[in-house]
């Protein structure tokens, strides 16, 4: 597992604005067609901000810090009314500060997100949640990119899954999602 503190160095120098394309197509995502599919495979070749947190240095109350001990820094989850948790990431710094402005921003690429979705049993990602164009990634997809499994858009407008295949390069496997506009 990778270290959440420890970001890509692919992002060194980014400042965490978010990208007015991608922001453009997540806008578009629940409008029909194949958006959905397009906003998904948009987020496959985007930065996005993890927000993690302090855990684990609250001490006995009245105590004051302690200065032995180092805070870890977790992943934030958010749970429904029902019980199911989910993983935020967000699009840019705007919207990560309008949601949790104590939160640190770490650098990462969506599979990153679904392997935290997968590890801490969540059932799914949440991109802006609180805008400007929430976007809502669950179930088998989830499961696909935790794999680093990248969807893309095929030359005939449907959509296919890519990955490596350790035992002879890279693959692309149609996902039979042809739909078209």
């Amino acid at each position: 597992m990778k270290t959440l503190g420890q970001p890509n160095a692919a992002f060194a120098g980014d400042h965490g604005h978010p990208d007015p394309e991608l922001r453009a197509i997540l806008a578009e995502a629940y409008s029909g067609g194949t958006n959905y599919h397009r906003a998904i495979a948009a987020l496959c070749t985007a930065r996005l901000l993890l927000p993690i947190v302090a855990a684990g240095d609250e001490g006995e109350p009245g105590s004051g810090p302690d200065p032995e001990r180092q805070a870890e820094m977790a992943a934030v989850l958010i749970r429904s009314e029902a019980g199911d948790t989910a993983v935020p990431v967000f699009s840019g710094i705007d919207s990560l500060q309008a949601w949790k402005p104590d939160a640190r921003p770490v650098p990462c690429t969506l599979d990153d997100v679904a392997a935290t979705v997968i590890e801490t049993k969540s059932t799914a990602l949440i991109i802006d949640l609180p805008g400007p164009h929430p976007v809502v990634i669950e179930g088998a997809v989830v499961a696909e990119l935790a794999q680093g499994h990248r969807l893309v858009e095929l030359p005939d407008g449907g959509f296919g899954w890519m990955y490596l295949d350790q035992d002879s390069g890279a693959q692309a496997q149609d996902s039979g999602h042809h739909d078209h506009d």
